[in-house]
């Protein structure tokens, strides 16, 4: 993936709160696109191996929730965190980490994370298909920049992180401003 391309055009299943459904799970399912969550915005988007993960749970979901003000300081609108996993799963990770600005985009089937190039299999570690660890910077639905940890292979033995980092992402922005400056 690189700078330029479009990103792939995908219908996420998403369950969403509805407070006209009575009983304890007051959810119904809601399509959104990938033009709902990219066209008109300046983005930065991430994805993982999987909700609930080590690295994923305690240093980058966390870093870019507490770092959200930085990046909208640098014209960024929204954080998406995105995983080949449902919309259940998304939904309990975001609610256990207590989130409140990074949104999450389930990608159950992988689909947007196969047609972006990034899906490799995790069978050596039980989970299957999932996404390799990367972040982009999407203006518009245009990749600006791209975060892609190295290594990227099926079944890879070990799980580098780095290069997708919050403080990585959030010192191009800076970069990038200071160059228009």
């Amino acid at each position: 993936m690189h700078a330029g391309v479009r990103v792939p055009d995908v219908t996420f299943k998403t369950r969403v709160r509805d407070d006209s459904i009575e009983g304890p799970n007051p959810f119904r399912w809601q399509d959104v696109t990938t033009a709902d969550y990219f066209a008109g915005k300046r983005v930065v988007l991430f994805s993982l191996p999987g909700a609930f993960t080590p690295t994923c749970s305690t240093y980058q979901l966390p870093g870019y929730e507490n770092g959200h003000a930085d990046f909208t300081a640098e014209g960024i609108d929204e954080i998406y965190c995105m995983s080949v996993n449902d919309s259940f799963v998304m939904n309990k990770w975001a609610q256990a980490q207590d989130l409140e600005n990074v949104k999450v985009i389930p990608d159950g089937s992988g689909e947007f994370t196969r047609k972006i190039g990034m899906l490799v299999a995790k069978d050596n570690l039980g989970f299957g298909a999932r996404s390799w660890r990367y972040a982009a910077v999407i203006k518009d639905g245009v990749v600006e920049a791209w975060f892609e940890e190295p290594g990227r292979d099926d079944n890879f033995g070990s799980d580098p992180y780095g290069e997708s980092a919050p403080e990585t992402v959030l010192a191009w922005l800076k970069e990038q401003k200071e160059a228009v400056a």
